[in-house]
């Protein structure tokens, strides 16, 4: 009683366009002429989530089809004009925190997933290394059981021996194409220019089997400072006397 006296005291009796309330029971269906039942049989059931969203849309959605006629009817227009404008809820500064919240978060997925990948390609890196050197271990391995057996006489092949030559001398062969496909460089390309290549120098004073088998210019008393001396010229190498190196040691002193 308290309530309802309340209610009639605050309560004003205004023309509906200014409420603007539509109230309607359970509604079964909206797709045909708005149909209210209130029979048990199509009652909703409370506990059932999608049952009882679906019954609120519904509702709504025959509270919409209900005070369309009568907004028309009034002259009220109920469609926005094309050049509406509405200001938003929140401020340009609220929202350009916001986006610079999501930059920051879209930044930190990009470093992260770029360290992903950086991980996964050490991991790639480190297994292709482990391979390699399992494989040279491998080999290595295999080549010195290979020997073992030679010399214990088990084994009478050389073939670790071929296999290491025919490598050895791939290496070489690549590693003189990479020469020659490269050539010299702007530095000696410029000093050939200049200075020229100036001969062989490495190994020019070498004897040949020719030279060293030639003794026909060898003279015993030149060689070992025997021959006879020409005036004013001293032997050479002579060690003076024991006289003559105690004076000069005096003279030093």
């Amino acid at each position: 009683d308290g309530l309802k006296l309340c209610l009639s005291e605050f309560k004003r009796q205004l023309a509906w366009v200014e409420r603007l309330d539509v109230t309607l029971g359970p509604v079964t269906d909206v797709t045909g002429p708005v149909s209210h039942s209130a029979s048990d049989k199509d009652a909703v059931d409370p506990e059932n989530d999608f049952q009882r969203e679906m019954s609120f849309y519904r509702q709504a959605q025959a509270a919409v089809l209900d005070a369309l006629p009568r907004l028309r009817k009034l002259q009220v227009p109920t469609r926005r004009p094309d050049d509406y404008f509405a200001e938003m809820a929140k401020s340009d500064q609220q929202m350009q925190k916001i986006r610079q919240k999501l930059k920051s978060k879209q930044e930190a997925m990009e470093k992260s997933e770029k360290a992903k990948q950086l991980r996964a390609l050490r991991k790639y890196g480190k297994k292709v290394q482990t391979e390699i050197l399992q494989k040279r271990q491998k080999e290595k391995k295999s080549m010195l059981n290979a020997v073992k057996k030679y010399q214990k006489g088990l084994s009478d092949k050389l073939d670790f021996l071929e296999e290491e030559q025919t490598s050895s001398q791939g290496k070489k062969k690549g590693s003189g194409s990479q020469r020659i496909k490269r050539g010299p460089n702007a530095k000696r390309r410029y000093k050939n220019q200049k200075f020229g290549f100036g001969g062989k120098k490495k190994g020019s004073k070498w004897n040949t089997k020719e030279s060293f088998n030639d003794v026909s210019s060898f003279q015993a008393k030149v060689a070992h400072n025997k021959g006879p001396r020409k005036a004013g010229k001293k032997a050479l190498n002579k060690r003076p006397g024991k006289r003559a190196r105690q004076k000069m040691k005096s003279r030093a002193r």
